[in-house]
């Protein structure tokens, strides 16, 4: 149904830019296995409420437009594939300086339109860096093992110093799972504040790979350790795993970002990454992280989608709306 999250002030507001707004920097915190260990999740209640979501919000004609342009300006644009090459990387950093064709923004009275981020193997950071440079979009390396962080430690470490020498300003980095799945909550700790301070100024982003962690509560306390290790970023995926971003996951995340700011006073970003690939999708996870979160979240400094095909469908709602037709998908390449 239509509802007043479509009306043109909300259009105008998750619309807007605010470059000019950084959040603190999350110093963590020690860790607190009382806190930790009072994460719970109960499961069924929060699947009911993930599966109201895609029926229940709804945003139409200019107001899906503006939503579609917000969530191009939050996509983490993505190429993490064993052929990638120095050109697919240069011509994905063309697309992610002008994601949405220049004739349709025009018809939109938008301008300035830019993608979140630029993520990449750490051999093509310093390809990115140079292609995006003046720019102002930093360049993210997926590093420590990627995807499944079973390298020996010290070369997960050494792996980030590299990849911020190259000029990566994130740094998305995979936890080991086997300490969620076992309980060694300090042992996560230790290793993601280790992740943190290899980063130096660069944001880490920790990615949680939430398939392979056997649960919601597993979800929630791994989400907590994170944060109070000092993870800028929770990220739900590598997009390799069986099982991705999901909004019952997403849901249990927000709401222990959520948690963590009305304890601490710092705002942790999020990215759910991996199958979402659709328009109609982006559009759900909006609506639940406004809800839940509220406009200041979605914002690139707090909030990225880990894609690279949902571009390319964004693009083709977007040219819909403008010219009232569907165009084929192989219009609207990535580079």
């Amino acid at each position: 149904m239509q509802t007043d999250l479509s009306a043109r002030a909300v259009s105008e507001d998750i619309t807007a830019q605010l470059p000019q707004v950084h959040e603190p920097r999350n110093p963590g915190m020690p860790l607190d296995l009382d806190w930790v260990m009072s994460a719970q999740a109960n499961t069924s209640a929060i699947e009911r409420r993930a599966a109201t979501l895609p029926g229940r919000r709804s945003v139409k004609k200019d107001h899906q437009a503006a939503w579609l342009l917000k969530a191009v300006s939050l996509i983490d644009l993505t190429t993490l594939a064993g052929d990638d090459t120095p050109g697919r990387v240069r011509r994905l950093c063309v697309k992610a300086r002008q994601p949405v064709r220049a004739e349709l923004l025009d018809q939109l009275g938008m301008e300035g339109l830019q993608v979140g981020a630029v993520c990449v193997y750490h051999d093509m950071v310093s390809v990115a860096v140079e292609a995006l440079r003046g720019s102002g979009i930093p360049v993210a390396a997926v590093s420590t093992g990627f995807p499944a962080g079973l390298s020996p430690y010290r070369l997960r470490v050494a792996e980030i110093g590299e990849s911020v020498a190259a000029g990566a300003r994130e740094i998305d980095i995979v936890i080991s799972r086997r300490h969620v799945l076992t309980g060694d909550w300090q042992a996560l700790y230790d290793e993601v504040a280790e992740f943190r301070a290899a980063c130096g100024d660069a944001h880490l982003k920790a990615i949680l790979a939430t398939g392979e962690l056997g649960s919601l509560r597993n979800v929630a306390r791994a989400s907590l350790v994170a944060m109070m290790a000092g993870a800028d970023f929770i990220k739900t995926s590598t997009g390799k795993e069986g099982v991705n971003a999901t909004l019952p996951v997403s849901l249990v995340m927000i709401r222990a970002l959520r948690d963590y700011h009305d304890r601490t006073g710092y705002r942790i970003g999020y990215k759910p990454a991996g199958g979402i690939s659709k328009a109609k999708d982006a559009l759900t996870y909006l609506s639940l992280l406004r809800e839940e979160l509220g406009p200041r979240w979605m914002q690139p400094d707090l909030f990225r989608f880990g894609a690279s095909s949902l571009l390319g469908d964004i693009e083709r709602q977007i040219e819909h709306h403008v010219t009232g037709r569907y165009s084929a998908a192989w219009r609207h390449p990535m580079g």
